[in-house]
């Protein structure tokens, strides 16, 4: 009703104007209830958030944290963090609960926005642990670590000058195809990532205290990295995790060493691999010398003085510290199998390959070392090709990670082909090196890499096979 409208009919017009006013009153009072509403629950989802990363979210395909619902998952190949702080219940002892609470909460602030700056998701805090999540490249997750090494230099100057002791963190890495969804049962639950990746992530952060070495990470990282080159590596040792028959290589990152021991074991990284691989095939007497001489030249050089060590109580034991699986050859086994016979057939001839490379390396005759390489690349290009076209023609979900794995294995290929035309080094340490790769690469990724393309392979056939009309015999006769 207008105002003219209301004279006309003789309703009073101030009446009309306080009826009006009221109105817009109770409208502007609704309307600013509403923008509360939504302000709260974008607070609310915020908050959601610190539990629920909303990367987390993202790569679930859901929009908010009411879109989630238990058993959700995903595959996704990323790279996994795990890092802890060294003795921390001798150093909880001396402090009250609160101050304990204080202390761990200072030290996750310090290393949260370094893992968040580089694209890592923090998927939960185990005390005074952290596991996070870098779903996009394995240089972010290793670049974070550095970059968390980095940040807790700067956080002990702090706790020194507060009058509070440093404290120090081991940091383990591993890359894979994980499943991420979400777990717990009808009251609770979380997002995770399920996946042996983890367990193996978990493992190498363990063993950072046996080698003092701050940052370590797998054969599956090293290889995922874009250019390895670009930081400071070398191979540390062989270790078998609980309920793998498979064992995995671990490298050391030392590039937050402090410079001059940084500088040394750069200086002395042939010496040290190769004093390493000699006491893996117990050639001990090869391996003493090289040993102590990275330690003339870097004396902190803890892991050299751990295989020193071994080296001494082998001798004196005759107990020897490893995996024993690099022996010479590398025996086919059925583990190796990836349900595709034509990727099967070609990897058993791989092996056969390597081993023949292998054998007339150890054997020092190198008369039929060059036919052998040019097969070897040949027949690796050949075999790639085969895979390749393979997951083009199923539209394979992974196929840009696993064509990334094959041209690392081409460069570490032709880094071992140069090792081994160059004449300089010894036959015995090639021969290691030959079975490093076949156990580091080959092994792994026809466990991994090619075992999942062989799940998805064989998932798709029963899908067309389901998907196909069965036909009775009798029924059509029937019909008919």
């Amino acid at each position: 009703m207008t105002i003219e409208s209301a004279a006309e009919n003789g309703v009073s017009i101030p009446k009309l104007r306080e009826k009006l006013k009221n109105k817009l009153i109770a409208l502007e009072q609704e309307v600013a209830s509403h923008h509360h509403t939504l302000d709260l629950l974008r607070e609310t989802e915020n908050a959601y958030g610190r539990f629920v990363p909303h990367q987390l979210l993202h790569l679930l395909h859901a929009k908010s944290i009411l879109d989630l619902a238990l058993g959700e998952q995903i595959e996704h190949k990323m790279t996994i963090l795990f890092a802890d702080i060294r003795d921390f219940t001798q150093i909880s002892e001396s402090m009250t609960p609160k101050e304990t609470f204080s202390f761990i909460n200072s030290y996750l602030g310090e290393m949260e926005p370094v893992i968040s700056q580089h694209g890592g998701i923090v998927d939960k805090y185990i005390g005074d642990a952290i596991m996070a999540l870098f779903p996009e490249e394995a240089d972010a997750g290793l670049q974070s670590a550095i970059g968390m090494l980095t940040q807790l230099q700067s956080y002990n100057k702090g706790r020194v000058a507060a009058g509070y002791p440093a404290i120090h963190i081991g940091i383990g890495l591993n890359t894979g195809i994980v499943m991420l969804g979400t777990v717990g049962g009808t009251q609770h639950m979380e997002g995770t990532v399920l996946s042996d990746s983890v367990n193996l992530a978990s493992r190498l952060e363990g063993i950072t205290k046996i080698y003092h070495a701050p940052l370590l990470i797998s054969e599956h990282t090293l290889y995922a990295l874009k250019d390895e080159t670009q930081y400071h590596i070398r191979f540390l040792d062989r270790i078998r995790v609980k309920g793998k028959n498979q064992a995995q290589s671990v490298y050391e990152v030392f590039d937050h060493d402090p410079v001059a021991i940084r500088e040394g074991k750069k200086k002395t990284l042939r010496l040290f691999e190769e004093g390493i691989a000699y006491y893996h095939i117990k050639a001990i007497e090869k391996a003493i010398p090289l040993l102590e001489s990275c330690l003339r030249d870097v004396p902190e050089d803890y892991p050299a003085q751990i295989y020193l060590q071994r080296c001494h109580d082998f001798l004196a034991t005759g107990v020897h510290v490893g995996t024993g699986e690099i022996t010479g050859t590398m025996a086919w086994s059925d583990d190796f199998l990836v349900g595709v016979d034509e990727i099967d057939n070609q990897h058993k001839a791989l092996v056969v390959s390597m081993n023949h490379l292998s054998a007339q390396i150890g054997s020092g005759d190198t008369s039929g070392v060059d036919e052998t390489l040019r097969f070897l690349a040949d027949y690796a290009h050949f075999h790639f090709g085969s895979e390749e076209r393979i997951m083009r023609e199923i539209n394979y979900p992974f196929i840009n990670e696993h064509i990334q794995e094959h041209q690392k294995f081409i460069q570490e290929f032709i880094r071992l082909k140069n090792n081994i035309t160059s004449g300089l080094h010894d036959p015995l340490y090639l021969s290691f090196q030959i079975q490093l790769l076949m156990f580091d690469w080959f092994a792994n990724h026809t466990t991994k890499t090619d075992r999942h393309l062989g799940r998805f392979v064989q998932a798709l056939k029963n899908e067309q096979a389901a998907s196909k009309p069965s036909f009775s015999p009798v029924a059509v006769q029937a019909n008919s």
